[in-house]
């Protein structure tokens, strides 16, 4: 039969020949052309099954379109098929592609399909399109290792998961149209390194939910970098991505930061348990160290009676006296009669000694019970902050979790709610009273509240949208509790599940073997009575038999949720919850839920309701369980965690957020106290023996009853006041050692005692085993309740020299480590047969030693712990390099496989946290390890890392770190991670080899300074928290670290003792971003401006001038430097400060430097003073600003101790003297108007004031300066001088009025002293004002240069003149030729003018001649010359001045060449020598 017939009786001949039809063939010859054929295609209609593909073998392209076609088949015939189109049919499902092993190409998008199977064979497969499909889930795509493109669009995916992890090939890929919701699926794309074009809101078919979601485009730039195309857009841009990758990384820097507080907060949380559990413990241990006192004493008695078989003691010899007590034997010994049931009574009070033991060691156990769980909470509290940031990191930020306080409204409403649903008649039968909310966490899930309002928006717009319209949908809202059912938990922890993803879909509980549908209640009771049950049941399997918790659920929390119930029926009678069964419901109700709970209550007359004015059975009619059918009308909104008050504490108070109190401390009753006094006076009852304080040989026979030392092989020390044990050495033959409660701190002396066998050395203060040798045959030693803290040290010890023993008692010491010390003390000594009391099982100790081999780095440790990744995982994790990596992926060599030779050179992350690892070796070969992690060791130092070259990443936490040597050679390390070592400093050295370090995390060391961190200039985070940095000065030292935008300094002294802190180190280092886990805010960075800006603090000059010896300062400038306080506290810091320049600042007052002891120069010009000291506000309105500032003190900022009282000290208040040894001033160029107001007259011992180019109208307030010789008022206002100007300036000599505007000479009679007066450029216009200056007896040097008066011919020999003593005028000196012309004019009035121009007189006189030095050379470091008495620094010339002024002041400066350069005068003071006492400046030299 041929084929044709076969084909014809099978019924599809007109299918075949629709097919030859639509491709140009004839059906009778398709026979013989078909072989022929490569391609086929059918569009539309007319091919409703997949035959008469047989006649076509060399198929190499099939195209089928719109057809009704369910089924793939007969393509067995075409084994050579690349190219598949079956499209826009009805297919179920994919098969019948088995044979197409060439296959390329398949199309079977817009179909029915709901799963993607059957493709494993087609290994080939380059193109796959499956969009417009059911299917729900990304799989069976493992074997197509080809895959090119592929196309998922319009489907229903709501995970991606790790399913396309083995298409590493896969360059095009589109999900767009599809479910989901979550950017941890779409990290998961980053294993395809190859992808270049990804859709996930493609414009044909829509988005996911996750593109509405914030930071889309960001998470995937991020995790994607080599994506050219997204979403059709081209992003191949650079800047674009790494605009990207730098936002994420700063995120990821962010959440570091805040999960490193939230670990803080644990910390502290754990400190305060620590604190609490010493407090509980404290009268336990003083109860048991006495009674153990007693019963060891009882023992030595009973040993004493044992030994001599007598019933009374009797001792012989004189006691030594080397004892504490009475020296004769018999006042130290009860004289006990021979009877027979003495040892009976010792027995039987021992007896009750071990009784009340036992008690308190029982409430020792409860205390370290009760503070574990407390730490449990803590802990869940903290792995739970620490999820929800890590959450939100992932979610970039569109998961939030915000934890609420009392101020917030929501909080409230929340608390409110909980508390009018609890009702304390469902909790009669465990006691519970109330409840106490801890903490109410709001959750901002955008991904679940778009997917609510999207539905409810659905519901509103069905069919059904009469029942509720959109003004009265609201009634259908509700807010419901969710506690999880911890007996068939899906999930490890639920709660963060349901946070994340929203409540399970009902078929997920219907598995549970619970209701087809989310369970809910309005009520607290109907939530938590599966979780109490439960717990109640592992609690009585557990037995808790020594320590029951009477509460065990006494800590929960609950889901409130927002829930639209929709049309709700109530539950019908033996009708179970499930859809089916109520077809046009959204949820069920049950009322009076708790009628059918087992609970046995008293009456409702018995108790109160919670709820105020509502009675027990109204609660129990309003208690409803809710059924929910469609979990995404269940929008979870709040986490509450809370705690069940008991009788105890009836009250419910108010919350207090973040509150951890532990559980009250277990009671110390009367009764117990009272049954131990009872104990200890039992009869007989011992008289106190002598307290030994040394030993002799004597005592040492007396105290062990032997003749001779070789015979004592027992000896009992017990209850003396031993420190040292230096005469036991001698006692060879001693096997049992009892040396308990006394006070030792070493055992060095028991050392080299062959025989001794025991050694009881428990209640002394032993803190190391240091120096104990030789003690071969040692079984039992009792070192309990001592200072031991190391037991890797001491068991080493003990392991070396003490091969023998059996029995270790080593509890109760304060241990490094407490947790781990049984396993480590196991793994070392494993001889021992009983520690602490205990007996090793043969289970412990084989896991404790499997623990000690794995503490060393060995090819196994290395082969389990390394990846070779070349790329750094692109995550949005905290976790470290190495750790990331060895959590994500298996290791990719196997130990009982052959490695390859060079295995270790491909190695490039190593993770070996936590191995108790003691010193790093075999790491020489790893020499491409990029990054490593050694946290939580013992590593004493860093070796065994120089051939790691390339390394990144390294951490190094919770180890015993002293120093940082090892890393100096790691040039590419990026992290450095040591917290929680024993470091003291950062090596400048170090750091200086460390040219690319980022990131410096030292927390939890002992580091003391932060000198050395300037040298690693890259930092971005540094955290040094809980150190010992205690000095404002190691700030100065990060101001060199300019890109430093977090920063850690939490716990360090420095917080307490620098006053305004935050805002102090926010003002210092304007680049940080956060400080101490806190976001620096803007308000603060202007606070810190207001605050700190302007303010010259000892730390600023220490900045300065490098050092902060700031007593072997004399000098200091520190102009042009914004100054505009000065806090230079305390003062006596800067004890030897002789001279300040501060020109050119900001300072309005003397402000601090008024405190400073020895200053004599000082130098102020071109600032703005107003007063020595801050004048006094009026009380006038201000801004918040000014506020702000006037509430800062002007030496507020460092100042301690006493100078506090400086710093409250207004000197205004009364007219003492300041600044007492001050001698020079300058206040130059500072808008000064009022001199009274600079209050000047203060300043006693001044010599010098400079006064230059100010707006001085009135010379007053200069009436105390009695010792002031030289005033410069040049370039002021003053028209004129009244008779209070000078009038106490009697021991002036030097005077400078000029470019003034004075018209006349007036009140200058006080100045009986005066030699020099300099009145140039004023307005001086006749020549009888200067008569007035006959006055001047000792005046010898005048200038009137620039006046109208000395353009006159005759006013030179007028002022000779008159002026007999006159020496120098104008700059000239006045010559005995010139006054003797001058008498001859004054004679001859009737003569005609004589012109002063004498060319035989200029000879003599130099044009810049040195005549005089001044006291303030050392202030500015040059000389003042006769004809340039203004010449100095300090001073600003004005500009503008005409030509022939300027002419004529060049000549009075001595800049001009009126005057030939040849010849020179000198002229000094008669008391030159006094003028110069200051010592200031220089003498002028004499010539």
């Amino acid at each position: 039969m041929t084929l044709i017939e076969k084909q014809r009786q099978m019924g599809d001949e007109e299918v075949i020949k629709e097919l030859c039809s639509a491709n140009g063939l004839s059906y009778d010859k398709v026979c013989q052309d078909g072989t022929g054929i490569y391609s086929l295609e059918v569009f539309f209609s007319g091919y409703p099954r997949m035959v008469g593909l047989s006649f076509f073998p060399l198929l190499s392209k099939l195209i089928i379109m719109g057809q009704s076609i369910t089924q793939i088949r007969g393509l067995e015939h075409c084994p050579v098929l690349k190219e598949l189109w079956v499209a826009e049919c009805q297919l179920k499902d994919i098969s019948g592609l088995q044979n197409c092993l060439e296959l390329q190409q398949l199309y079977l998008y817009d179909n029915n399909i709901n799963k993607i199977a059957n493709l494993e064979p087609l290994v080939n497969l380059e193109v796959l399109w499956l969009n417009s499909n059911c299917i729900t889930k990304t799989e069976g795509l493992e074997t197509l290792q080809n895959l090119k493109e592929l196309n998922l669009a319009d489907n229903a995916i709501e995970r991606i998961g790790h399913t396309l992890d083995p298409n590493s090939n896969l360059q095009i890929l589109n999900l767009s149209g599809n479910q989901i919701s979550s950017f941890k699926e779409l990290t998961h794309l980053a294993s395809l390194g190859q992808l270049r074009e990804l859709g996930l809101q493609d414009p044909q078919s829509g988005p996911n939910p996750v593109c509405l979601l914030c930071n889309y485009a960001t998470h995937l730039l991020y995790h994607l970098p080599q994506l050219q195309r997204l979403d059709t857009h081209h992003i191949s841009s650079k800047q674009v991505k790494d605009a990207a990758e730098s936002t994420v990384l700063k995120k990821m820097m962010y959440y570091s930061m805040r999960v490193r507080l939230v670990r803080r907060q644990l910390a502290e949380a754990q400190a305060r348990l620590l604190e609490q559990r010493a407090l509980r413990l404290q009268r336990p241990r003083d109860r048991i160290h006495m009674l153990t006192c007693s019963l060891k004493m009882l023992e030595l008695e009973l040993s004493e009676m044992q030994a001599s078989g007598k019933t009374a003691r009797s001792r012989e010899g004189a006691p030594s006296p080397l004892t504490e007590g009475s020296g004769d034997p018999s006042d130290t010994v009860t004289e006990q009669s021979r009877d027979p049931d003495q040892e009976q009574r010792l027995l039987g009070k021992a007896d009750a000694l071990r009784e009340r033991l036992h008690r308190w060691n029982q409430r020792m156990e409860e205390a370290e019970v009760q503070y574990k769980r407390e730490l449990k909470l803590a802990t869940d509290r903290k792995e739970m902050m620490e999820h929800f940031l890590v959450l939100e990191l992932e979610t970039v930020g569109n998961i939030r979790l915000e934890e609420g306080s009392t101020t917030d409204t929501w909080f409230t409403s929340c608390y409110d709610l909980l508390l009018s649903r609890f009702c304390a008649w469902d909790y009669t039968k465990y006691g519970v009273t109330g409840i106490k909310i801890k903490s109410i966490i709001r959750v901002h899930n955008r991904a679940l509240r778009l997917r609510f309002e999207n539905k409810l928006h659905s519901l509103l717009a069905s069919i059904d949208s009469h029942f509720f319209s959109l003004r009265n949908y609201k009634r259908g809202l509700d807010y419901l509790f969710y506690v999880p059912d911890p007996e068939h938990a899906s999930e490890k922890n639920e709660i963060l599940h349901i946070l994340e993803n929203g409540f399970q879909p009902a078929d997920h509980y219907k598995t549970l073997g619970r209701e087809r549908a989310v369970p809910l209640s309005n009520s607290l009771s109907g939530s938590e009575h599966l979780r109490i049950n439960f717990i109640q049941r592992q609690s009585a399997k557990a037995g808790e038999e020594q320590h029951p918790d009477p509460l065990p659920f006494k800590h929960g929390q609950l889901i409130l949720s927002k829930v639209f119930l929709g049309r709700s029926v109530a539950l019908k009678e033996g009708l179970p919850v499930d859809p089916s069964h109520y077809p046009k419901a959204h949820s069920v109700r049950s009322s009076n839920y708790n009628q059918q709970s087992t609970y046995k209550t008293p009456p409702a007359a018995e108790i109160q309701c919670s709820v105020k004015g509502v009675s027990c059975s109204d609660c129990h009619l309003r208690q409803t369980q809710w059924f929910v059918f469609d979990h995404e009308l269940v929008l979870p909104e709040y986490l509450i965690h809370f705690e069940y008050l008991s009788q105890d504490g009836a009250q419910c108070p108010l919350p207090n957020d973040g509150d951890l109190d532990p559980a009250s401390d277990p009671a110390v009753t009367s009764s117990d106290l009272a049954q131990d006094g009872e104990v200890l006076a039992m009869e007989p009852i011992l008289k106190a023996r002598p307290k030994l304080l040394s030993l002799d040989e004597k005592t040492l026979l007396n105290v062990a009853r032997a003749n001779v030392l070789s015979q004592i092989t027992v000896l009992n020390l017990h209850g003396n006041r031993l420190s040292k044990l230096k005469e036991i050495s001698c006692l060879t033959a001693l096997r049992h050692l009892t040396i308990s409660f006394n006070e030792l701190t070493r055992l060095d002396d028991i050392s080299h005692l062959p025989n001794l066998e025991s050694v009881d050395a428990s209640f002394n203060h032993i803190s190391s085993l240091e120096g104990l040798r030789g003690l071969p045959r040692l079984k039992l030693l009792n070192l309990a309740w001592n200072q031991l803290s190391c037991a890797r040290e001491e068991t080493a010890i003990l392991r070396k020299h003490a091969p023998a023993l059996l029995q270790l008692d080593m509890c109760h010491n304060p241990w490094d480590k407490c947790e781990s010390v049984r396993m480590l003390v196991l793994g070392r000594l494993r001889s021992l047969t009983h520690l602490d009391g205990v007996l090793i099982t043969e289970e412990e100790a084989s896991s404790a030693v499997q623990i000690a081999i794995g503490s060393r780095v060995n090819q196994a440790c290395l082969v389990a712990n390394s990846r070779t990744d070349v790329e750094r995982p692109r995550s949005l994790s905290l976790l470290s390099a190495a750790q990331l990596l060895t959590h994500l992926k298996p290791s990719p060599f196997h130990l009982h496989s052959d490695l390859p030779p060079s295995w270790t050179s491909k190695v490039t992350a190593l993770n070996l946290d936590g191995q108790g690892l003691t010193r790093l070796a075999n790491l020489d070969k790893l020499v491409n390890l990029r990054w490593a992690s050694f946290n939580s060791n013992a590593l004493g130092r860093v070796e065994g890392l120089e051939n790691c070259t390339l390394l990144e990443e390294l951490s190094l936490d919770n180890n015993c770190l002293t120093k940082l040597e090892g890393v100096s050679q790691l040039h590419r390390l990026t992290r450095l991670s040591v917290s929680g070592n024993q470091l003291t400093t950062l090596e400048a050295s170090i750091l200086d080899q460390l040219p690319n370090l980022h990131f410096l995390s030292a927390e939890n060391n002992f580091i003391g300074s932060l000198h050395g961190i300037q040298r690693a200039r890259l930092l971005f985070e540094l955290y040094v928290g809980n150190n010992i940095i205690s000095a404002t000065r190691d700030i100065y030292n990060l101001k060199a670290l300019t890109n430093l935008i977090i920063l850690d300094l939490y716990g360090n002294p420095l917080l307490e003792k620098l006053e305004n802190y935050r805002i102090y180190l926010v003002f210092h280092l304007p680049s940080l971003k956060a400080l101490d886990g806190l976001a620096v805010e803007v308000s603060e960075c202007d606070n810190a401006k207001d605050t700190f800006g302007g303010r010259l603090t000892t730390d600023m000059v220490a900045e300065k001038l490098g050092h902060s010896n700031y007593k072997k300062i004399t000098e200091l400038n520190m102009q042009s430097c914004s100054i505009r306080v000065v806090d230079l506290a305390p003062p006596n810091l800067f004890q030897n400060l002789e001279s300040i320049s501060l020109e050119h600042n900001n300072l309005t007052s003397f402000s601090g430097l008024i405190f400073l002891p020895k200053v004599k120069a000082l130098c102020l010009n071109y600032n703005h003073i107003e007063s020595i000291l801050p004048r006094q506000k009026m009380p006038i309105q201000m801004s918040n600003r000014q506020m702000l500032y006037h509430k800062v003190s002007s030496s507020g900022y460092g100042q301690q101790g006493s100078n506090k009282a400086n710093r409250d000290w207004d000197p205004r208040d009364s007219a003492e003297p300041l600044m007492s040894s001050l001698e020079v001033l300058h206040l130059s160029h500072n808008g000064i108007t009022n001199l009274a107001n600079l209050q000047l007259s203060r300043l006693t011992n001044l010599k010098a004031l400079f006064l230059q180019g100010n707006d001085i109208s009135q010379v007053d307030g200069l009436e105390g300066l009695h010792t002031l010789q030289e005033l410069f008022l040049d370039q002021n206002r003053i028209r004129l001088l009244n008779e209070n100007s000078f009038s106490s300036l009697e021991s002036l000599l030097e005077l400078h009025l000029s470019e003034n505007r004075l018209r006349e000479l007036t009140h200058l009679h006080p100045l009986p002293q005066l030699r020099r007066l300099f009145l140039g450029m004023n307005k001086l216009e006749e020549l009888t004002e200067l008569e007035k200056l006959e006055i001047l007896p000792s005046l010898i040097e005048l200038s009137l240069v620039g006046n109208p008066l000395a353009r006159r011919s005759l006013h030179r020999p007028t002022v000779v003149l008159r002026l007999s003593r006159l020496q120098v005028l104008d700059g000239l000196t006045v010559t005995l030729e010139e006054r003797t012309r001058a008498e001859l004019l004054s004679t001859d009035t009737q003569s005609p003018a004589v012109d002063m121009t004498i060319p035989c007189l200029l000879p003599y006189i130099s044009r810049a001649t040195a005549v005089r030095g001044v006291s303030t050379g050392a202030l500015l470091g040059q000389e003042l010359l006769l004809d340039s008495p203004h010449s100095h620094t300090c001073r600003k010339q004005k500009q503008g001045r005409g030509s022939q002024a300027e002419a004529v002041m060049q000549a009075i400066r001595g800049t001009g060449s009126l005057l030939p350069n040849t010849h020179k005068i000198m002229l000094t003071y008669p008391d030159e020598e006094n003028r110069f006492q200051s010592n200031i400046g220089p003498k002028p030299p004499h010539m």
